[in-house]
Parts: structure tokens; sequence; C-alpha cells
């Protein structure tokens, strides 16, 4: 079997992609990779796509969704200092080969198999390590410094380091459903401070008189989708520049994701004023977007954080991760929880140098989870 490349999944079937990796999993759905494509949201911004496919007897059977980068923007892996040092060392970082899902630090599925046509573990392993060698030649043959696999699970990492992958951690902060009936539930394992804290923090929310509720993508009409852009781009507009996400691409996923986008919109005598937006598996629920029009108090919480919770809750979902960073989520019931990268490094000298910088920076990471351990909010025992 021999692995061809594309630059667009225009040039894929929808249908037979959507039967790999996890079919629930909305990232790598076809309608989120292509939808970024198609309504603009890679170009403008430095990414540059290359699949490679796997087929036999013309069934797609294995893929990987890569990206040619001359920038590290929108990837929240940051290796700025690494460019500086090939630059001091007059060498060229980019461009750069990235498998990920463009702004989205989320974990799941990179190596995406057809599991309905090869279920053994020992077929599947034959066609990650493919892919992987793949991309490695892609990288040589096109004179790419590097290859860099974001937010894959750890297991995957361990599998491929026979491959010359450096592993890479660093700390996010996730909710998990441990079987709560309901929010005072959640709330009951809390120590008091914290419990009579976050009590405090929705009664201000709720008592400024908006209506806050959560919708399906699909729920929404053109004009609300319209006032969630607006707002979302508001943020990008106030602080860091462009909204990568174009309009049309968030109306796309209403329209093709349907259950798999929520939508929590805020309301002000029936205007949108403020809105976060999330994304669901069977098991997970998503963070990804917020935007308002104004501080107001409170309201990001519950937006944020609250409504998803609350939303776990009633759905019987395990594990909310509400986006990056943010060590102010942990007094709100997020815990610390590692994530994981990988980084294959062309130039054997600078492998060895960033292989020891890994190390030391994974002692800091081990150090700094213990230490917001000593912070957790739930109760002892």
């Amino acid at each position: 079997m021999q692995v061809d490349i594309c630059n667009s999944l225009s040039e894929v079937n929808e249908s037979e992609w959507d039967l790999l990796g996890d079919t629930d999993y909305p990232f790598t759905r076809h309608a989120f990779l292509y939808g970024l494509e198609e309504f603009d949201c890679l170009e403008p911004f430095g990414w540059h796509p290359v699949y490679f496919l796997i087929r036999e007897n013309t069934q797609l059977l294995a893929a990987l969704a890569c990206y040619i980068k001359t920038n590290s923007y929108g990837e929240l892996v940051f290796d700025h200092a690494w460019v500086q040092a090939y630059h001091r060392s007059g060498l060229e970082y980019y461009p750069k080969l990235v498998s990920a899902i463009p702004y989205t630090p989320v974990t799941g599925p990179r190596f995406l198999i057809n599991q309905s046509l090869v279920s053994d573990a020992e077929s599947v392993d034959r066609l990650r390590l493919q892919l992987c060698q793949a991309a490695i030649g892609f990288c040589e043959n096109h004179a790419l410094s590097s290859w860099h696999i974001l937010f894959p699970q750890l297991s995957i990492l361990k599998s491929l380091e026979s491959q010359d992958i450096l592993p890479r951690c660093d700390i996010q902060f996730h909710w998990e459903n441990h079987g709560y009936e309901n929010f005072d539930a959640f709330l009951a394992t809390l120590n008091s401070r914290k419990r009579k804290n976050i009590r405090k923090e929705r009664l201000k929310a709720q008592q400024q008189g908006f209506d806050i509720r959560m919708h399906e993508g699909s729920d929404l009409s053109e004009a609300d989708w319209n006032g969630v852009h607006q707002l979302y781009a508001s943020i990008y507009d106030r602080k860091y520049g462009t909204a990568t996400f174009t309009r049309e691409f968030f109306q796309h996923l209403g329209k093709v994701l349907k259950h798999q986008v929520l939508v929590v919109l805020v309301r002000d005598q029936g205007r949108i004023i403020a809105t976060s937006l999330f994304f669901r598996s069977n098991s997970h629920l998503y963070g990804r977007v917020w935007g308002c029009e104004g501080y107001t108090h409170h309201l990001h919480f519950e937006c944020c954080y609250y409504q998803g919770i609350d939303y776990c809750i009633e759905n019987q979902l395990g594990w909310f991760d509400p986006g990056a960073q943010g060590e102010h989520k942990l007094s709100r019931g997020f815990l610390p929880t590692k994530t994981w990268s990988g980084h294959w490094i062309a130039q054997p000298e600078f492998r060895q140098s960033i292989a020891r910088f890994l190390q030391q920076e994974r002692r800091h990471i081990d150090t700094y989870q213990s230490q917001l351990m000593q912070h957790s909010p739930y109760r002892k025992g």
C-alpha cells in the first residue's frame, strides 16, 4: 500500500473520510477540516494543507491531516525559542510540517484509521507507522526543518518512539464528571470557600436580568450566527488582531455538525450581548470561543464554565475541556491535566539539544502540576 498526497479535502469523498478515526470526535470530521479550507480560515494565516492517504483497492484505510507552516500562529504549542535558536545558528526553522487541528488545542486522534476495515492492533500500528514515515519522508524531500504532532493521545506518542519523535507535555485545566446528579452535587465536593464563591458568581451573573441559554447550533438563525461571529471577532479586534474563523465557517458548522455544535447565547431584551461556542463528542465537551460586547460581572465564568458543567451533568458527558491555559479555572473545579505533543527534528544537533531541553521542561511541568494540585478546590478525601 502506497501513501498518496493531496492538498485539499475536496479531493476526498466526505462519507469515506468520516469513517476514519473516532467518528464522534468533531474536529477531524470532513465538515470541520474542509470547512476551514472552504471558508478561508487557513491560507491567510499560514496554514497550507497536506493530507496523507492510504488506500487499498480504492478504499480509504487511513489518513493524516497535516499543514505546512511558515509561522507558529494558532498552534498553542509554543516553539518560539526553537525558532530563535535556529536563527542564531544561521538555519531556517520555517517552513515546518504540523499535524494539528488549526486553532484548536484539543487532544484527540491524529492518525485516522478506518477501524471497521482495520480492526486488529498489529495492522493499525502498521498503518500508523507508514503514515509517520511518509510525513518524515515528506519533510526530508521538501527540506522542512521539522514535523510536529500536536495534542495526540500519549499512547500514540509512545508507539512512535522508534521514529525519533520527541514527546513534550504541557498543562491544561479540565473538569471530570464523577456521575454528579446535578450542579449542587458537584458543588458539594468542593471546599466551603470555593463552593460559596461559585454560588456567588452564578447568582450575580443571573441577577442582571439577562436570558442565558444553551442552544444546539442547528437551532440558530443566520442572524444569530452573525451576532455570534461579531462578538467573537470583537475580542480579536480589541486584543489579538484578526479573527481566524469566518462568519461563513460558523454558519456552516451549525448546519452540518448540528447537535455537536452548542452555543450559549446571552440576550438583553432580545439582543445578543455575549456568547460562548462549544463542541461535543459522545464523552467530551470542548469549550472553544467566547465573545461579548463589554465586561459584565462574572458573565464569562457563567457562559464558558458553569453552563458547560451543567450541560455535562445533564447529558452525562465525562469530561469538559474549556480551552487552553488559565489558572483561574482551578478554583472553579478544573484540575491541571497534562497534554502532549511530539516533535521530529531533521537537524541531528538540534534534535539532541531539543531533547535535553524537553527533559528539563518535563521536570518543571511535573513540579508545576504538583504545586497546582496542592491548591485543589476539592475537599480532601
